[in-house]
């Protein structure tokens, strides 16, 4: 079992999802080289954002078509303003443009509705109870409740002139300093550790409904790990 893994930033998914796959599927190791994978390993590309994504894409299944190595092509990006399905639907408009396709190997899309950050909004227990001392947090607080509601499912006020995904990145890096917990792009260790996802598949056993989009990618690397196990 060998994972291409393309994500869309330079750098929190690069960051991230090496060290959640340590978590979820263990016994998947990272190689730093393409063409050393040999079996149970993984290879990550971390591409410039989209549209940037979609050409990294098409390199990438000429590469895993060649190769022969690779049981999978995994795309991880943000659907931002549209939604999860219209997404995907850029994906498949392209490969149908360009006629390319994954010989053997099968393609799987997760996208992260709205960004990385939203997915991270689901812990709750970074939520600070005590907003009344955080007045920055508190203006997101009032707005949308990630705690009781799915971040997944969080816009942005009225007037708000930057993308909802730019909002929800606030929004994170507020509710890290109401803990006095900082985080940036270039910094994301704290949502790296195992406890901290622990507390986010925690949120998808309790609430059937909330962070999907996280769900499906949970979902799919317990499935790797059960066929890597065997």
């Amino acid at each position: 079992m060998n994972i291409y893994f393309l994500v869309e930033g330079k750098s929190t998914e690069p960051a991230v999802y090496p060290a959640w796959l340590s978590h979820l599927v263990p016994k998947l190791t990272k190689v730093d080289d393409f063409y050393s994978a040999v079996n149970n390993n993984y290879y990550i590309f971390s591409s410039d954002g989209i549209p940037s994504i979609y050409d990294d894409m098409l390199r990438a299944i000429d590469d895993i078509n060649e190769n022969g190595k690779y049981d999978y092509l995994v795309i991880c990006l943000d659907a931002e303003e549209i939604s999860l399905e219209e997404r995907q639907k850029e994906i498949f408009e392209v490969l149908n443009v360009n006629g390319v396709s994954l010989e053997k190997a099968k393609l799987e899309i997760f996208v992260q509705n709205c960004c990385l950050e939203t997915w991270f909004l689901g812990n709750r227990k970074v939520y600070s109870r005590n907003i009344q001392n955080h007045h920055e947090f508190l203006k997101y607080a009032r707005f949308y409740n990630v705690s009781l509601y799915d971040p997944e499912l969080m816009k942005k006020p009225k007037g708000y002139e930057y993308s909802i995904a730019y909002y929800h990145l606030k929004y994170l890096k507020a509710m890290f300093q109401a803990r006095n917990i900082s985080y940036s792009k270039n910094n994301s260790k704290e949502v790296q550790s195992e406890a901290y996802l622990e507390e986010l598949k925690k949120r998808l056993s309790t609430e059937s409904n909330h962070l999907n989009s996280l769900r499906c990618f949970v979902d799919f690397c317990a499935e790797i790990k059960n066929v890597i196990d065997l």
